[in-house]
């Protein structure tokens, strides 16, 4: 979402890594390409302007300016304010005196918030907290089932009522039968519209008064730029709103919704929506957020999502393998297939300090995730002789694998020259050299 912002932004701190010493007009030039990056990007013009003042006012202290690396002493201080633009700390969930504690989902219709409360649901049962999905979205017929299809997936219980009109009524016994049930968590999906009104409104404040939530969630569409942050500032004044949920982060957006939104309103953004999967939702922080936009990566959350998708067993041998070169094409397609449940290949190289540019150097087709589907058709063409032994794989091998999968001999030479880039550089890592190893190959 953030990659117009971040090449803007990182081109401004390479003219300032350039420079020995600073001057007051080398920050203020700084300062203005900063303030019209951000202004392209939809950010809030007052937002903008005080992130702005801040930044010089740190900046141009003394010890700043004197100090032996004052460009990176002012990349730094623009870090540390956009993670305080953004919220400074982490917001958790705040949970009920009592379970269930009461989540209330509430958007506008197409921010994602039906299948933002199966993600949450999700979130929650993996900390070991058990949620109960409330469907009480009684204006949109298939909200009712897209609900109960997302909670079949995750393995979570839908309460839900066929032919119901009472919408308080429903909110309320769903909030019971999460009581029944034991559940820790009762996430109630109330219905949107295409603009406030306040039908909408009256609604709402109806069921947040049957249900009395621990928290008042706002899904707001990322993509939809200053319009989610009016949006966001209608909600909270009406309703109350305890904590936000940026939805279609990966969307091709401006991004100035994430940087606007909590200085605007004052409302902590607590999740992120990084995609249509219903994994994909990451724990908002803000310092996490910033690394990102400002292309330093973000490895915590890469180390995370690692922890959760790969076998510590098979990672170590793995690293045997890699170790001893026998990292092989099975090997690479389970590597592959481990990666796509993690997120986008995108999104994975954006988490990797220096890899944010890295990415733009490489052929699209090789971080394009819907090219990992071609990539497996092509090695279950192999024999398992082949998979082990690529180097055999000549010209009639070739024809043969590329037919049988549906490809061309092209795309069978591309998958091999990937492989061999990818054996080459898991080599490198292996050897200690890292990753600064890595990115100077592209550089």
């Amino acid at each position: 979402m953030f990659e117009n912002l971040s090449d803007k932004l990182n081109g401004v701190f390479r003219s300032l890594g350039n420079k020995g010493r600073l001057t007051e007009k080398d920050v203020d030039a700084a300062l203005r390409e900063i303030r019209l990056a951000l202004l392209e990007a939809d950010v809030n013009f007052k937002v903008a302007k005080s992130f702005v003042a801040r930044i010089r006012e740190r900046a141009l202290e003394e010890n700043v300016l004197q100090s032996l690396s004052p460009g990176q002493q002012v990349i730094k201080i623009t870090a540390e304010e956009m993670a305080t633009l953004l919220g400074g700390g982490v917001q958790k969930l705040t949970a009920g005196p009592q379970p269930p504690s009461v989540i209330l989902m509430i958007g506008l219709n197409g921010s994602g918030k039906t299948t933002t409360s199966a993600k949450l649901a999700r979130h929650l049962k993996g900390t070991g907290k058990t949620p109960l999905l409330v469907a009480a979205d009684l204006h949109r017929p298939a909200a009712i089932q897209q609900l109960t299809t997302l909670g079949g997936q995750i393995d979570v219980e839908v309460y839900s009522e066929a032919g119901a009109s009472d919408v308080v009524a429903v909110a309320r016994q769903g909030v019971r039968r999460a009581a029944e049930v034991g559940a820790a968590w009762a996430i109630v999906d109330t219905a949107g519209r295409f603009q406030i009104d306040d039908d909408l409104m009256s609604e709402l404040e109806e069921i947040k008064k049957a249900v009395s939530p621990a928290e008042t969630l706002l899904v707001v569409d990322a993509m939809t730029g200053q319009d989610a942050v009016n949006a966001a500032t209608d909600f909270d004044e009406r309703i109350g709103v305890t904590g936000l949920v940026l939805s279609k982060l990966d969307g091709d957006a401006r991004g100035g919704a994430a940087l606007s939104v909590v200085s605007v309103t004052g409302v902590p953004i607590k999740f992120l929506g990084t995609g249509e999967r219903v994994d994909a939702l990451e724990e908002f922080f803000p310092d996490r957020l910033a690394s990102r936009i400002l292309g330093m990566g973000d490895m915590l959350t890469l180390i995370e999502k690692a922890q959760d998708n790969f076998d510590e067993d098979e990672a170590i041998k793995l690293e045997k393998k890699v170790r001893q070169a026998t990292f092989d094409l099975d090997d690479f397609l389970g590597q592959l297939q481990q990666l796509k449940k993690m997120g986008s290949i995108g999104q994975i190289m954006d988490m990797i300090p220096g890899m944010s540019s890295v990415k733009k150097k490489l052929p699209t087709g090789e971080i394009d995730d819907n090219q990992i589907v071609k990539i497996e058709a092509v090695i279950h063409s192999m024999t398992p002789y082949e998979r082990s032994r690529p180097e055999i794989i000549g010209g009639s091998r070739r024809r043969r694998i590329a037919k049988g999968s549906g490809t061309t001999a092209r795309d069978v030479n591309q998958l091999l020259n990937q492989f061999t880039q990818t054996r080459k550089l898991m080599q490198k890592m292996s050897t200690g050299k890292g990753l600064k190893d890595i990115t100077r190959m592209f550089q």
